[in-house]
């Protein structure tokens, strides 16, 4: 079956209304969950960073353009979404290896460029698989270990203030996060009543809106909402975060990024495996809508993503290739039916508003939204976290296996990840070599 499409060299691009219909419900959805998801670093853009509200939400907007090229533009059937374990265990760096905005954004600029060619090499060669079978169970669930433990380290001890000036609405959003994402109970709900699913379909959102309440209620949370047009400080950024005006970084901040954007690159292939995986196994559903899958296609996408990324605002870790509940929601909304959704493509585009940010212009929409900035970012790490930990201990069942993950996983969120590879890496050798 021949597919709808605007070919370009090895990718295709999808427009609205030409190449697919207008998906409602899902752009509805979209412009509220994947809108509070994506302003989430807008508290650590103006905290760490150094940058105004309006240059960080100007950032967020940009970051969300990449992202979703993935799919409008290069047409690659994912849900993208952030390198999440890969953002705690960055910010490790900027506590103790730069002082001014400047630093901190060269810094980002030579993560990325690494990432980026790394993912290029990788997909040239065909050499992802190979390279995720060499890598030890034990040093990659040390590696996802030390990104659980690198963000529960920023929510309960680096960022402890924030949890000190709003407990009520911290404590709120975290409880009605982990009954909706874990209480068996509800669970159980969720699989006999719509309204339960429903209530799940929207994430983050039922969380953000008690704590909000709560919050308000508890005088923790004030709203001030502008009216009128925010116009995005493209200019002042780009001043602020692109190499081309802060220089590029030196040589030893590359060097510093290499085992960073390695461990990435390996949280990276698990996704394009999961989300590949989730489409494959759907497939027989839609054969109307058949999918190619190309993971080499999506090296370069990520690459090209990342180069971009770095040389315009860098902070390579939205720019990944899965967010991983948002790809089951729209498979399964798929594999309903044509009448459901017209294809993956369509229904992945609406839900992240077909790339076109008219919301981030909206300035009451914007200004509304900035109290539930901070706690989008802890809910995101919280979650991150807990994901993580499960995921690390599902990798090791040896006694010796766990020790090594550990030791690594702590090493990491303490003391950086050169240190904890070296270390992870000398105990899987030693481990494995005992066994021979």
């Amino acid at each position: 079956m021949r597919k709808s499409g605007l070919n370009w060299g090895i990718f295709t691009a999808h427009i609205p209304f030409l190449h697919m219909r207008i998906e409602w419900t899902l752009l509805l959805q979209g412009l509220v969950v994947s809108l509070s998801t994506g302003l989430a670093l807008v508290p650590l853009l103006t905290e760490i960073f150094g940058l105004t509200f309006e240059e960080a939400v100007t950032m967020a907007m940009i970051h969300m353009m990449l992202a979703t090229s993935h799919i409008v533009i290069f047409g690659q059937p994912f849900a993208t979404g952030w390198i999440t374990p890969a953002l705690p265990l960055v910010l490790v760096f900027f506590v103790d290896n730069t002082d001014t905005s400047a630093q901190k954004f060269q810094l980002m600029c030579a993560f990325a460029l690494d990432f980026a060619l790394i993912t290029m090499l990788l997909g040239i060669f065909k050499m992802g698989k190979v390279i995720n079978d060499l890598v030890p169970d034990a040093l990659k669930a040390g590696i996802i270990l030390g990104a659980a433990l690198s963000a529960f380290k920023r929510i309960f001890y680096d960022d402890v203030q924030q949890f000190e000036a709003m407990p009520v609405t911290f404590v709120v959003s975290i409880l009605v996060c982990l009954v909706v994402f874990y209480l068996p109970t509800f669970q159980r709900l969720k699989a006999q009543h719509k309204l339960f699913a429903l209530i799940a379909s929207y994430g983050l959102l039922p969380a953000f809106l008690l704590a909000g309440l709560f919050g308000w209620l508890g005088g923790e949370l004030t709203f001030n909402v502008e009216m009128g047009i925010l116009m995005p400080p493209v200019g002042d950024l780009v001043a602020k975060a692109s190499p081309f005006s802060i220089g590029f970084p030196p040589l030893e901040y590359f060097i510093m990024g290499l085992p960073v954007a390695a461990m990435a690159y390996l949280i990276l292939f698990g996704d394009l495996v999961t989300g590949s995986t989730l489409i494959s196994e759907n497939q027989h559903h839609r054969p109307d809508d058949p999918i190619e899958l190309d993971l080499n296609k999506s090296h370069y996408i990520v690459s090209i993503r990342n180069f971009l990324d770095a040389i315009i605002v860098p902070f390579f870790p939205t720019q990944g290739i899965l967010w991983a509940g948002a790809q089951v929601l729209l498979v399964e909304r798929w594999k309903e039916g044509r009448e459901k959704m017209q294809s993956l493509i369509s229904g992945i585009s609406a839900f992240y508003y077909y790339g076109i940010p008219v919301m981030f212009f909206i300035l009451p929409v914007m200004t509304f939204l900035r109290p539930f900035m901070p706690i989008a970012l802890m809910l995101t790490l919280l979650l991150t976290g807990i994901a993580c930990t499960k995921l690390s201990f599902s990798l090791v069942s040896r006694a010796s296996e766990i020790g090594t993950m550990v030791i690594t996983g702590v090493l990491l969120a303490l003391f950086g990840p050169w240190f904890g590879l070296a270390v992870g890496a000398a105990l899987c050798t030693l481990i494995y070599a005992s066994r021979r």
